[in-house]
């Protein structure tokens, strides 16, 4: 920015207003150290403020979800492709159950293409009792339970139970995790905004569909992975759907190595409460085979 030229008599005081509509006064050499000052903190903003494209394209890479094209060159080389969409892991660890934190195997099976959830708990019965067994299952604005895999799909297969309020629950489990959360802020488009918090790169964005009116908040570590996510509902009547999700220790564990990264370690929250702290042992990446089909019963609720 040009800057015309100011002639000041020696030893004159003059007021000067600023964009804080505060007026002071200043000499001469005041006067050209102020002006020096607001263009460097200009100048220092402009440069601190991260652009929401290269952050994603960072944080994608670093989950290495994102293929690059080497074919063509200039405006006609090949769009960069997501190469994830069905993944599977297992772990183990605690989740709450009756206010109490229960030894857990956890096993998840997941997809993006459509949105879709299974999370099957096996916990140690209480007081040394047998162990108890849930499945909990989410597709696009449907969600049930299943008594086994694959219940309700055929006559005398298992039980499927309609769990419709559960549906937002176990769709934002799916949309924070770190994979989610990048796919979600690019599809929010110019509603994602990034920021920096403490040195640390923030990223912030609504969700949509079942989950409008959820904003998330995630946090990325300096090499662009993600560790913390928060979700914080408008409405104070969804207030079970603030939660707090921590992610650490990644590393590529699939049977076959790809490049994907994903986490070791997950540990949700809601309000001050440990909903589950798992330790994943495997994560399948290469877009195993899994489907999540509608029981016809579930449908029918639904409608």
């Amino acid at each position: 920015m040009a800057i015309p030229p100011v002639r000041l008599k020696p030893d004159t005081t003059y007021p000067v207003r600023l964009k804080l509509d505060t007026t002071c006064v200043v000499t001469r050499g005041a006067l050209v150290i102020a002006i020096v000052a607001v263009l460097a903190v200009h100048s220092a903003v402009a440069q601190s403020t991260p652009d929401r494209a290269t952050v994603l394209r960072a944080a994608a890479d670093a989950l290495g979800m994102v293929r690059w094209s080497d074919i063509g060159a200039g405006t006609t080389r090949l769009p960069a492709i997501d190469v994830v969409n069905t993944m599977e892991f297992e772990g183990s660890g605690t989740t709450e159950s009756a206010g109490r934190a229960v030894k857990t195997q956890y096993h998840v099976a997941l997809g993006y293409n459509p949105p879709a959830m299974r999370v099957e708990m096996t916990r140690a019965g209480p007081d040394g009792g047998a162990p108890q067994r849930t499945i909990h299952t989410v597709r696009d604005t449907n969600a049930w339970d299943e008594s086994e895999i694959g219940a309700g799909l055929a006559p005398g297969k298992g039980t499927a139970t309609p769990a419709a309020a559960a549906l937002r629950e176990r769709l934002l489990q799916l949309w924070t995790l770190p994979y989610g959360v990048v796919k979600a802020a690019l599809a929010a488009g110019e509603k994602t905004a990034v920021s920096t918090e403490g040195g640390a790169t923030v990223i912030t964005f609504p969700l949509s569909g079942p989950l409008a009116g959820i904003t998330v908040k995630a946090m990325l570590d300096s090499n662009n992975l993600v560790t913390r996510v928060e979700t914080r509902p408008d409405n104070p009547a969804l207030a079970t759907l603030a939660t707090q999700t921590e992610f650490a220790n990644y590393a590529d564990r699939a049977e076959v190595l790809t490049d994907i990264k994903s986490p070791g370690r997950m540990i949700r929250k809601q309000g001050g409460r440990t909903l589950l702290d798992i330790d994943v042992k495997t994560w399948e990446t290469n877009n195993p085979y899994l489907v999540f089909p509608v029981p016809p019963n579930v449908k029918t609720a639904a409608n």
